[in-house]
């Protein structure tokens, strides 16, 4: 049965996020570096530690995890979006968070500063901000497919946090006939109902669909279990086990049109 609609995951697969973040925490680190001399190295992997320990203590630390929202995102989203009241929850933790995360981290390294902590953790939401990346391999893809089949957007998140990436990069969004968010949609992959909601709005079978993503755990564990073949990116080889199996893996992002087309 041939392909008539691709559902693509945002974060890493069309947008370089994990670029973004390491390009975020090295100059923030290197603000501390040049306050205190901190060691920049020690300080990133200091936060990062501490940011998801306080993450995962928290009472929405569940919800989070059933919609899709990492530590790090945490660390520069507003949550001013979505219905449910864990994100009002949210909303009202940031701040704290923010200033506590590096706060702990600068501890951690033997400085105690909390006036420079609350500063990383405003510069931090910034200089992300400032950073929207896509890989160099998206709009060609995009363009090629554009036309000759449906495409759906399927990604996990704070609905006001993943639009506002989406609104860095104004250009990519055009390409979509269909977005779900996991945070307006209630549950986020891998369950297996926002997979089945995809092939509603695309009016497709799943054997009509692709699903393609970087993530095993949620991209592909989920399509799996909806019946959607699916594409495993995985840019820079890791290794995985034979609990998650991928239909297809490519190492970048051109090799998905001979899927397509096959």
């Amino acid at each position: 049965m041939s392909v008539k609609a691709v559902c693509f995951d945002l974060d890493d697969t069309l947008l370089w996020d994990e670029r973004s973040v390491k390009e975020t925490f090295h100059a923030v680190c290197l603000r501390a570096q040049e306050e205190t001399g901190v060691d920049v190295d020690q300080l990133e992997a200091a936060v990062r530690a501490e940011a998801r320990a306080l993450y995962e203590s928290y009472e929405t630390f569940p919800f989070t995890q059933m919609i899709g929202i990492n530590p790090f995102e945490g660390l520069w989203a507003n949550f001013d979006g979505g219905e449910q009241p864990e994100f009002r929850a949210l909303q009202s933790l940031v701040p704290s968070y923010r200033k506590e995360s590096w706060y702990r981290g600068l501890k951690a390294c033997g400085i105690d500063n909390e006036s420079l902590a609350a500063e990383l953790g405003e510069l931090f939401a910034s200089e992300r901000r400032s950073r929207p990346y896509t890989y160099e391999e998206t709009f060609q893809v995009l363009i090629e497919l554009k036309g000759k089949v449906k495409l759906l957007l399927l990604t996990n998140g704070c609905p006001s946090l993943q639009q506002e990436k989406l609104n860095g990069v104004p250009e990519l969004l055009p390409y979509f006939d269909h977005v779900i968010i996991s945070g307006n949609f209630g549950r986020g992959k891998p369950d297996v109902t926002i997979f089945k909601r995809a092939l509603e709005l695309l009016g497709t079978s799943s054997q009509e669909t692709v699903m393609v993503g970087d993530k095993l755990t949620t991209d592909i564990k989920g399509a799996l279990a909806a019946g959607i073949p699916s594409v495993w990116i995985n840019r820079d080889g890791k290794t995985r086990n034979d609990e998650i199996i991928p239909d297809y893996e490519i190492r970048h992002l051109s090799e998905l049109m001979e899927i397509v087309e096959r």
